[in-house]
């Protein structure tokens, strides 16, 4: 008996999701359950809607088809909502019989088998969440004829679970719309333009019955016409994502099978002031409202108001309806690289307690652009912000993203208890206008003047921190400067809502300068305080600015003249200025 282990799952549905192409992967469930018990689960069957079979050939063997069914539990207790049981599977064939011929896949799907009109899968265990159940194996049967058309139902059956049912339709013949790749240019400049004269075809047996384009191009992209046919929506910007836009254009007319078409007028794509890398995705699939509401997955899109996109055959062939017969054709994209660069200036903060008091910071870094950075292919966070903790204080709270390394930046098991230094990671995607703010809570253990930490925006690359990308290293540090004197600035901007100034970023008194280290922003360097205190970066090119000048606080008339100040130094927070 199979199991349906945590790998075979992700494995069977990384295998139905990749059909639906890049853009959506969604699983059309059956009807809804009826009302059950409250400790009775109840598990939808799904999978595609129609599947077009090729016709059945008159020489060789039949060209065959994968209809993948899916099985979805529910439940979101990752731990608990499993069910651990037995259950079955069956297949009512019978309304395919002379449409179709239907196997299991059997390396996938040992435990399946056909009988006549009827099959049947025995399996255990469900975990929670959309996972993949079995791939049909379907060819024309011999003797079918382009049209015939049948479905097959699907049951499920276990002790303590019920299933709801699901149907599929097969079909013999259909369009089968294929993109064809164009020659763009990759290396590009800001500004630069070029032709997109997208090219499609009908390979299929069958006319389709209009067309839905589909085109999705990421941040520093740009297609400058708004169509009327097409309607349009750009990523949530509050989303870790792409920021890219996404537009369905719905093009009427009879797709001749056997044709080639191309747009009327080519589109124009072009590589904005913000492009750096970059993707263009182009798809082409039969018009239905079926497909445009998959495509959409409930994201709300806005009709332009332009001209009308057209496609024009190029090539005429032989002279209704059905699914595509090869949907893994549909798609092309292609990557770019701008030749831009993106400023990333680290920002601090000035904050100030009592021995013994909790302090919130504010640290992080801004792109001040022009161009955002995003790893779309590789997925790879972008930068991570490297923070030195000031001497005589403990980080009693970080952001989740936050992980806790040893004084040179190494790894360190412990994750609970205060740490000397902390990397942040950022996502896959930094937005030109965005960045990553980090809300520290700091202990004051020891009250000392002018204690700082470094703040220090870098490659995720301890042994590699320079940014590829960024001109300007010089304001990639910042600092955090713990009960300052003469309130020094402690970042590398200076205020406003856009994220800071890109200048240089202003180290607290006798402080080591960035600048002035032998390997630039990235070097080593000390400082000796004058008490002989002394604070040394990590080595490995990775290493950061460590705390500055300090003075322990020796008497009481010291002390109180801090705690008076404490109103001061709260009001000149350059964090809270940033968002009066």
């Amino acid at each position: 008996m199979t199991r349906s282990t945590p790998r075979t799952v992700l494995h069977r549905a990384a295998g139905s999701f990749a059909a639906a192409g890049l853009l959506a992967a969604a699983s059309l469930a059956g009807a809804a359950a009826p009302a059950q018990a409250a400790d009775t689960p109840v598990f939808t069957l799904g999978g595609p809607a129609e599947t077009a079979l090729h016709p059945y050939p008159e020489n060789g063997r039949p060209k065959s088809s994968t209809v993948g069914i899916s099985l979805n539990n529910p439940s979101e207790d990752e731990e608990n909502g499993g069910f651990g049981g037995d259950f079955t599977l069956t297949f009512d064939l019978s309304g395919v019989a002379g449409v179709a011929d239907v196997k299991f896949d059997g390396e996938a799907n040992p435990d399946c088998k056909v009988t006549g009109t009827k099959a049947v899968c025995e399996d255990w265990g469900i975990w929670p969440g959309l996972q993949g159940a079995a791939d049909l194996v379907v060819t024309a049967a011999d003797g079918s004829e382009s049209g015939d058309t049948g479905t097959i139902t699907v049951t499920g059956q276990a002790d303590g679970a019920t299933f709801t049912p699901f149907t599929t339709r097969l079909t013999v013949g259909g369009p089968d719309l294929v993109m064809e790749r164009l020659p763009f240019r990759t290396e590009l400049t800001p500004g630069e333009k070029q032709q997109a004269p997208i090219t499609f075809a009908n390979r299929g047996t069958r006319d389709a019955d209009g067309v839905l384009l589909t085109l999705r191009y990421s941040r520093g992209l740009d297609i400058p016409q708004r169509y009327s046919n097409c309607e349009y929506t750009v990523d949530d910007p509050d989303q870790p994502d792409f920021g890219s836009t996404t537009a369905l254009c719905s093009v009427e007319g009879a797709f001749e099978a056997g044709a080639t078409y191309t747009l009327a007028t080519p589109l124009t794509l072009e590589a904005t002031e913000r492009a750096y890398y970059d993707t263009f995705l182009y798809r082409i699939e039969e018009n239905s409202a079926a497909q445009r509401a998959s495509q959409r997955a409930g994201a709300l899109f806005e009709r332009g108001t332009g001209g009308v996109l057209k496609a024009v055959p190029v090539t005429k062939g032989a002279a209704a309806r059905s699914t595509d017969l090869n949907p893994y054709d549909n798609q092309q994209d292609a990557d770019f690289r701008t030749e831009n660069t993106a400023d990333f200036v680290a920002y601090g903060d000035q904050v100030a307690g009592p021995e013994g008091a909790t302090v919130k910071a504010d640290i992080g870094f801004r792109n001040e652009g022009p161009a955002w950075i995003g790893h779309i292919r590789s997925g790879e966070d972008v930068a991570a912000v490297d923070f030195t903790v000031p001497q005589g204080a403990s980080v009693i709270a970080k952001p989740d993203r936050c992980r806790a390394v040893t004084a040179d930046g190494k790894y360190r098991e412990d994750q609970t208890s205060p740490a000397p230094r902390y990397v942040c990671n950022t996502s896959m995607t930094v937005r030109d206008g965005s960045g990553l703010d980090l809300p520290f809570e700091l202990r004051v253990d020891k009250a000392m003047v002018g204690a700082s930490g470094a703040v220090t925006v870098r490659n995720t690359w301890l042994q590699n921190p320079k940014l590829p990308f960024d001109p300007k290293p010089a304001n990639n540090t910042a600092y955090l400067v713990l009960n300052g004197e003469g309130g020094s600035d402690s970042g590398g901007t200076t205020g406003g809502d856009d994220g800071g100034s890109g200048e240089p970023s202003t180290p607290p008194t006798s402080a080591p300068d960035p600048d002035k280290s032998p390997s630039g922003d990235s070097g080593s360097s000390a400082s000796t305080t004058p008490g002989g205190t002394a604070g040394t970066t990590g080595g490995s090119g990775g290493g950061l600015a460590s705390t500055g000048s300090i003075a322990l606080i020796g008497s009481g008339t010291a002390a109180a003249a801090l705690a008076a100040g404490l109103v001061l130094f709260t009001a000149a927070r350059r964090r809270a200025a940033r968002h009066a």
